[in-house]
């Protein structure tokens, strides 16, 4: 017979996964065959299964991916794109976040960037890292309305703290200085502490002029592309060929 009173000191003590786990062993007649133990071993990893899918869906909903279905599992890997599934598998292990390493794929538009991006995003938050996604030239609109509210120290703070931060569309929107001082102060925040995910249409070796000001786009390019991890996509348009399958 269920122990009620029990089951509700479970329920109080936040242990949702291990009372829902006990309270079905109560009611499996072939429990006892078990030792306690054993039975012991099962509640407990109840409860670190419950726990584990409620710290990923929060962390995925935290990270607002523009591709919330991502995932590795469903890369792939013809010929014509030059994506190099060893290293895929590589950076599946997520070692390039606790090494603090980011990761840059360039490509034409359409050829599945910011899908790469949101998987390696999307298994980050599955091994338990906090992520956040954002397109650079939303990322800047929201800088720009920090300043002016006074809630920019906050949000930087946020920035920095972030595990891995995706920064899709880079390139795309225009840099003024105010701009560049901010990717300044977020990167040199995140540099050697955190790791960054970045897609961008335009080659990394014409980043530089992009960014304008000299000695800032020297700051900010090092600071992402010294220990980072270059993919380049190749190959037509994803979307257009799907488009093409469906006419």
């Amino acid at each position: 017979m269920l122990n009620e009173p029990t089951f509700q000191r479970m329920i109080t003590m936040r242990l949702r996964g291990l009372a829902e786990a006990w309270q079905q062993q109560q009611s499996d007649p072939e429990i006892g065959q078990l030792g306690f133990d054993e039975r012991l071993g099962l509640l407990v990893d109840a409860e670190w299964i419950d726990r584990h899918n409620k710290r990923l869906k929060r962390n995925l909903r935290q990270a607002k991916l523009r591709l919330s279905q991502a995932c590795i599992e469903d890369i792939e890997y013809p010929a014509k794109r030059g994506l190099d599934k060893k290293l895929v598998l590589q950076l599946a292990t997520c070692k390039w976040v606790e090494l603090n390493q980011n990761i840059v794929v360039t490509g034409m538009t359409g050829v599945g960037k910011t899908y790469l991006a949101c998987a390696f995003a999307q298994q980050a938050c599955r091994k338990g890292f906090r992520v956040l996604y954002r397109r650079v030239s939303r990322l800047f609109d929201e800088l720009k309305l920090a300043h002016a509210d006074g809630s920019y120290p906050r949000l930087l703070s946020m920035l920095a703290k972030t595990d891995v931060l995706v920064l899709d569309d880079w390139g795309l929107a225009a840099v003024g200085a105010s701009e560049r001082r901010d990717l300044n102060e977020i990167m040199d925040d995140r540099y050697g502490l955190r790791s960054t995910v970045i897609t961008s249409q335009f080659p990394t070796e014409t980043w530089h002029d992009q960014l304008g000001d000299p000695t800032t786009a020297d700051a900010i390019c090092d600071r992402i592309l010294s220990n980072a991890h270059r993919i380049k996509l190749g190959g037509p348009s994803r979307r257009k060929e799907e488009s093409n399958l469906n006419t």
